[in-house]
């Protein structure tokens, strides 16, 4: 049962629709790092020009932070039994109200060393709150109030194994339906009330999404238009596909090959074309093409480069990819040839895009500017912002930037 704490009663602050800087969901307000907006980022990270507002102590988390109007919401993982969600006021991180339930799972001990919190990064749409729980379970809260308004628990609905990781994917919302990877498959269920209207996947076995531990997905979705029609872009354990909105059916599918599954990244569509890179299986560019309704995928190219976690971003025609081993690359996705390749880094990237500006924070606790520029690396300025790691997605909303390192959530403001 869901245990609702309200620390603030008297809070007069209301859901309102979502604004137009917004860090809403994951990977930002499209689902590609891009911010909304029109504010202009400084050219140094310097403590004069980017300062620290606070820092609130938190349980582990691997989620990225998200921002509503006033708000920002984090979760965490209590004494290895409880998920928790935090609305936090975005301006002195005072706690709004907080919500928990139990949930708490185990991963494969070679994957143990970097904890086992949850995952999952949430989503809203201005008055509801959408959190995936590690054991498969999608929860909805009144933005306002932190109420439960629905749950569903998949592995219990469709008798499935819980996934073997931790449910990562993170919901995606689009008008009146929300989508997630779960159960071994895809679902969209209503918003309001949590009722499914389909579930996609599940019988394909080895296609899509695999099977036993190789069902549960690292990846998120995104809705994007190829070769005409809107779609879901969506990459499981196995392979990348398309998934039309309203029925569910699978459209188009192509096998990405990837060590244990790897494939992490979110889909980065460019185009009427995809692109991927997957730990131990390369670095792809898929054509995605229709004629009389039938879609067909052919791959243009592929290259050794492997990426790990880090999705990529694309400026000017040109991606920008954090790689398995560790170094940052540009690369022409007309043709997959990298325009250079920089030294090592960390092992993870979370970036947000404003203009040719790329701000990265790296798993070390490290941010850093870059410029955009296909001619050659240039970083404009970075400094340390934590002592501790930052695996979870960094958000940018209008003058600020939240970092999520693993037990503490921090504010920073340009000046």
């Amino acid at each position: 049962m869901l245990r609702l704490v309200l620390i603030a009663l008297t809070v007069t602050l209301s859901a309102s629709p979502t604004q137009s800087e917004d860090w809403n969901q994951w990977r930002g307000p499209n689902r590609n790092g891009q911010i909304s907006g029109a504010t202009t980022w400084p050219k140094s990270l310097d403590a004069d020009r980017l300062r620290e507002e606070w820092r609130i102590p938190l349980g582990s988390s691997y989620s990225g932070p998200i921002v509503v109007g006033s708000r920002v919401f984090v979760t965490e993982t209590q004494n290895r039994s409880h998920e928790v969600v935090r609305a936090l006021d975005r301006t002195s991180g005072k706690e709004l109200w907080q919500v928990q339930w139990k949930g708490a799972l185990k991963v494969p001990f070679f994957a143990r060393a970097n904890g086992s919190w949850i995952r999952s990064t949430p989503a809203s749409d201005g008055k509801r709150l959408f959190v995936a729980g590690i054991r498969d379970v999608l929860v909805c809260l009144d933005v306002a109030s932190g109420k439960q308004l629905w749950q569903v628990d998949f592995a219990k609905r469709y008798r499935s194994p819980l996934p073997g990781f931790g449910t990562v994917c993170s919901p995606l919302i689009d008008g009146k339906a929300v989508y997630i990877q779960a159960a071994g498959s895809v679902v969209k269920l209503d918003a309001s009330t949590g009722q499914v209207a389909w579930r996609s996947g599940e019988e394909t076995g080895g296609g899509l999404f695999g099977r036993g531990l190789e069902s549960s997905a690292f990846s998120s979705p995104v809705i994007r238009t190829l070769a005409g029609k809107r779609q879901l872009v969506v990459q499981g354990r196995k392979a990348l596909g398309g998934i039309d909105l309203a029925t569910g059916r699978t459209l188009w599918s192509k096998a990405v090959p990837a060590f244990r599954g790897m494939n992490i990244q979110t889909p980065l569509v460019i185009g009427n074309s995809v692109f991927t890179s997957s730990y131990g299986g390369g670095t792809f560019l898929f054509d995605v093409t229709a004629r009389n309704g039938e879609f067909a995928v052919k791959q243009r190219w592929k290259t050794t480069q492997q990426g790990y976690m880090s999705s990529p971003v694309t400026i000017n025609g040109n991606v920008f990819l954090h790689l398995r081993n560790q170094r940052f690359t540009c690369i022409n996705p007309d043709t997959g040839k990298s325009n250079w390749t920089t030294r090592p880094f960390g092992k993870y990237w979370s970036m947000a895009v404003n203009g040719r500006r790329i701000l990265a924070l790296d798993q070390r606790g490290d941010l850093l500017l870059v410029d955009a520029n296909p001619e050659g690396f240039r970083k404009i300025s970075s400094r340390r912002v934590s002592d501790n790691s930052t695996w979870a997605h960094l958000a940018v909303s209008g003058n600020q930037v939240f970092i999520r390192e693993l037990n503490a959530i921090a504010a920073f403001s340009w000046k």
